[in-house]
């Protein structure tokens, strides 16, 4: 498989992992990790952890929300300039995750770099 997937399944295994101790930042320390240990190149470093984490945020929303008929959710969406629709608020907050665990993916690389300098 190539380092892309490869980053991709470790990531959202990771983050559902952390998920389950830790706040809504765990994705960020997931997607660190990754970005440390499983290189990526160019913009790859970005785009496969966001994808990554807005995949595992929306399904994980979903699955949370289909519990309760989108109650919830309906009301959120209502209260936000969503239109009352349930599905745009998951993808507003999978798109949320997945800045984050975007960003602090290119730190990780970034990081990953300093510490290959140091050698």
């Amino acid at each position: 498989m190539s380092k892309n997937i490869i980053n991709f399944i470790v990531t959202i295994v990771l983050a559902y992992v952390l998920s389950l101790f830790l706040p809504w930042w765990s994705v960020m320390t997931a997607a660190l990790a990754t970005a440390l240990f499983i290189p990526l190149r160019k913009a790859a470093v970005f785009v496969i952890p966001f994808l990554a984490v807005l995949l595992f945020w929306f399904v994980m929303s979903y699955f949370l929300s289909s519990g309760n008929d989108f109650t919830l959710a309906k009301r959120i969406a209502v209260l936000l300039p969503l239109g009352g629709n349930p599905y745009v608020l998951m993808l507003v907050t999978g798109v949320v995750g997945g800045l984050a665990a975007g960003i602090s993916a290119i730190f990780g690389k970034q990081l990953s770099l300093v510490l290959a300098g140091r050698k």
